[in-house]
């Protein structure tokens, strides 16, 4: 089992995405400054991930319209949403109530949030419940439902419904996918019922996803940015910063100074 991708397998993904979707391994060998095996090694690594396709000569960005599996997202860009969950577990306040929704970043949050006094957390994560139990002053609630075994969560009807029943200070969910345009996007129907059953019964919707995220296909539509006030990243391109400034959305950046909830 791969426990972490290196450095340079995350670094030829980024020079993957700047060279618009396709890149040679001539092009890798060169930057790198390695040899052809090492370079063979890395992608073959990153396609058995199904983060990139094998194409002769080099590789291009698969067409995704599954999520990859949750034990790859959980080790993939996995300090980059360490960092994340830091920074925003920092700016919640003590005794308050949350929304936690799907995904490895959340996930990230609850360990982070184990010792935040006087928690109420309501979530469909099962990695997020396991984890939150290790504090039992953290009063934890968890949805009913349909657990999906690949992603390791729980959704349906019964999930999006219990949801609704509460109305929280702070909505904290991931996302599949963010378009040029804004566009919040998921892998099903589902995940996008319970993204907007949180951000439609909360006092503040704050949004966490990495810098991967962005013009990340997914095919189901379930929020906009523009929904959202605060964007928790750990970087932006100065496009996506443009548009988050434009729809009045403030954006954090994990290595920024702490920001405080009032």
């Amino acid at each position: 089992m791969i426990e972490e991708i290196s450095e340079r397998q995350e670094e030829i993904l980024s020079l993957l995405k700047r060279h618009g979707g396709k890149i040679s391994s001539a092009e890798l060998t060169e930057h790198f400054d390695v040899s052809v095996q090492t370079i063979r090694k890395d992608l073959h690594i990153l396609s058995e991930l199904a983060l990139v396709k094998r194409i002769h000569g080099g590789i291009c960005l698969p067409v995704q319209s599954n999520n990859l599996s949750f034990s790859n997202r959980q080790i993939i860009h996995l300090e980059e949403k360490k960092e994340i969950a830091r920074k925003l577990v920092e700016y919640l306040p003590e005794g308050c109530s949350i929304f936690l929704g799907i995904g490895t970043t959340p996930e990230q949050i609850a360990r982070h949030l184990i010792h935040h006094p006087g928690l109420t957390v309501i979530t469909n994560n099962l990695n997020a419940a396991i984890a939150l139990c290790e504090n039992p002053n953290i009063e934890t609630h968890m949805v009913g439902g349909r657990i999906r075994a690949t992603d390791q969560d729980v959704v349906g009807e019964d999930a999006t419904h219990y949801f609704r029943k509460f109305q929280v200070n702070f909505g904290i969910c991931g996302v599949g996918g963010i378009s040029n345009s804004g566009d919040l996007l998921d892998f099903s129907p589902e995940e996008s019922h319970l993204s907007q059953a949180i951000l439609e019964n909360c006092e503040q919707r704050l949004l966490v996803a990495d810098h991967h995220k962005f013009e990340r296909s997914a095919p189901v539509k379930s929020s906009h940015l523009k929904c959202i006030d605060i964007f928790f990243t750990d970087q932006i391109s100065n496009e996506l910063n443009q548009l988050c400034q434009q729809l009045g959305v403030k954006v954090e950046l994990s290595n920024d100074e702490p920001l405080r909830a009032l």
